[in-house]
């Protein structure tokens, strides 16, 4: 037997044995749930060796679930957590598939109208789903696009604003084809570049006419499926909390830029996302629709491209006027049409 093969067969010796003695950290009790669940999120695995470690992945998100709603119960938290598809992945997986947002260096802004001390009077309460602005929550998959959809639906909002019509727009469109105003399709992106596209290019696609695929492609947008225009867009006022409560009641849905790192986030279901540890260092784009108060917490309504097995049918109600947590005001941006 050569050195090599005496190596490799060492290496898948050690192998089974880590896995054996991985799997022997199994809850037993959790069998017959840990195969419900991976049924319901059609979870198929290349080897028994793999449906250990996510086992084990899954079983140490389980219990920091748990443990979380244990402490809810007690009122030491303002939210609640649950499993969804995303129990089998480690931190840095979730970080690498769901929220690669490439904040904006060197950014130039604008005079903003909204710049939080106008005195405007605004509703307290502001959901413009009821008002048929807000397409219905999409799944972006393992692509980087949480920026794309970001864009789409601020675009949406104020297509719908405009005509009174609600089209799902194509973030595979802005994935495709504005690489070369800054954005880098599956790997990240940031919204004004998606907006600066539009206003070149002109327009964007329908989703029905260019499909999401959830992967990088060739720019194929048709001028013939063109669904809307943008003329410009606008960045609100550097983490000003007010400026953006101002800008969501009067102008619609906003892009907005969070921090989706904390392991919390990924399993919310209800309540507040009330985390202190949230920092300021953004790496996801989603899309703030509303605001309002739960329970004395008031509160960011914030679209999410996760599915709908995240959070609150897809939805996530984030702390507000809690010193911008989150970084949720840092970076607020809208199209003009």
């Amino acid at each position: 037997m050569s050195s090599t093969q005496t190596g490799l067969m060492l290496a898948s010796l050690l192998l089974i044995t880590l896995c054996e003695g991985m799997a022997a950290m199994f809850d037993s009790r959790f069998d017959n749930h840990w195969e419900l669940w991976k049924g319901t999120h059609s979870k198929v695995y290349q080897s028994q060796e793999e449906d250990i470690f996510r086992r084990v992945l899954w079983e140490k998100n389980l219990m920091l679930i748990t443990k979380h709603n244990l402490e809810a119960s007690m009122g030491l938290h303002t939210y609640d957590l649950s499993m969804n598809f995303m129990g089998d992945l480690t931190e840095e997986e979730i970080l690498q598939f769901f929220a690669t947002l490439t904040p904006p260096t060197n950014l130039q802004r604008a005079p903003s109208p909204f710049a939080g001390a106008t005195g405007a009077k605004v509703p307290d309460t502001v959901d413009w789903r009821e008002k048929d602005c807000v397409t219905k929550v999409k799944m972006q998959g393992s692509c980087g696009s949480c920026w794309a959809f970001s864009a789409a639906g601020a675009l949406e909002g104020q297509l719908a604003r405009k005509t009174g019509k609600l089209v799902d727009l194509s973030p595979q469109n802005l994935v495709d084809c504005s690489t070369k105003y800054g954005n880098h399709g599956c790997n990240g992106g940031f919204m004004h570049h998606a907006f600066e596209y539009v206003i070149k290019n002109p327009g964007i696609d329908s989703d029905a006419s260019y499909p999401y695929k959830g992967v990088d492609g060739q720019c194929l947008y048709n001028p013939a499926y063109r669904a809307a225009n943008c003329s410009s867009y606008s960045f609100l006022p550097e983490g000003d909390e007010s400026a953006l409560k101002e800008a969501v009641a009067n102008i619609g849905p906003i892009s907005v830029a969070i921090d989706a790192r904390q392991p919390r986030f990924a399993f919310y279901r209800s309540g507040v996302y009330n985390d202190p540890s949230c920092t300021q260092k953004v790496n996801h784009g989603v899309l703030a629709v509303g605001y309002g108060a739960l329970n004395g917490q008031n509160y960011w309504l914030v679209k999410n491209s996760w599915g709908t097995s995240f959070g609150d049918q897809g939805y996530i109600r984030m702390a507000r006027d809690q010193n911008n947590q989150c970084g949720i005001a840092l970076y607020g941006c809208y199209p003009i049409m």
